[in-house]
């Protein structure tokens, strides 16, 4: 469940991120281009100054080519100074496997690298943009992320993602309003072997149902050759169409995909983490 706060709590929060900032004496910001890490971004570069503050993004196939495009953009827009990392997840046998573990081999790699390289070039802190909600999903990116000292803090201020967007939006940064967008492999159910393809598939999935007319959150989950889509709740009434659901599912088996079928409980964060979080299946059967 995501905090919403008054707006008393939500300056005060605000007021506790700039203090946070302050006592990191210059950052490395993970900045992946969405809502958090952009917000994070923005607030380093303004407490602490370019001088202090630099967003690196991880180059990686499960990285969105719009999510990628978002970072380099907003860096750019707002002067934060920014620079990119090749990331070697993939040749992580333990990664490419997709146990319930994935997030966590992901960020070892990401956070370690980031955590060698930050004292070279001349940052104290590494911070993540994990926001006060994050602490109720499954996340074993989190615990990468103590392993290797990073700090999180929006997190360590209280601001949840309802609040980082009504701060976003009071900044003026186009991120305020952006869908949630995790990495792609995060849609593949666990025990799917992660490959270049089956993330592509994913990717263009998505943006078959954005230009569909689908907005919002929305996911395509893969489940080997099946595509599983995840939409608004309230969106769900357009696919009464007989026409667009064919026009949607050919598209997507074009893509690779065997069957697609519509999740009528509609788009929910973490869904493949259920069974992980209920206990109900072993970490390479949650789905």
């Amino acid at each position: 469940m995501e905090q919403i706060s008054s707006q008393g709590e939500r300056e005060a929060a605000h007021r506790r991120l700039g203090d946070v900032l302050s006592a990191c004496g210059s950052l490395l910001v993970a900045y992946s281009g969405g809502v958090d890490s952009v917000f994070l971004a923005f607030e380093a570069l303004r407490v602490l100054g370019p001088a202090r503050t630099l967003a690196v993004t991880g180059l990686s196939p499960s990285v969105a080519g719009r999510q990628h495009a978002t970072a380099r953009r907003v860096a750019r827009e707002f002067g934060i100074p920014w620079r990119e990392l090749a990331t070697r997840e993939m040749e992580d046998p333990r990664y490419v496997a997709n146990g319930s573990e994935r997030c966590y081999h992901c960020k070892s790699e990401l956070y370690g690298r980031l955590a060698d390289l930050a004292p070279r070039w001349g940052y104290t802190t590494v911070a993540d943009g994990a926001n006060a909600d994050d602490v109720s999903d499954y996340r074993p990116g989190a615990r990468a992320a103590r392993e290797r000292g990073i700090r999180s803090p929006l997190q360590e201020a209280g601001l949840g993602k309802e609040d980082i967007r009504a701060l976003s939006r009071g900044a003026g940064l186009p991120t305020w309003d952006a869908p949630a967008s995790p990495c792609l492999a995060s849609r593949l159910s666990y025990g799917i072997e992660v490959t270049p393809t089956r993330l592509r598939q994913v990717e263009e999935g998505e943006r078959v149902l954005r230009a569909r007319g689908e907005e919002g959150d929305l996911r395509v989950r893969h489940h080997g050759g099946t595509a599983r889509i995840e939409v608004d709740p309230g969106r769900l009434g357009a696919w009464t169409d007989p026409d667009r659901c064919r026009r949607i599912g050919r598209e997507l088996r074009e893509l690779g995909f065997e069957r697609v079928v519509l999740d009528l409980e509609g788009y929910r964060r973490g869904s493949l983490n259920l069974a992980v979080l209920a206990g109900g299946a072993s970490p390479d059967e949650a789905s």
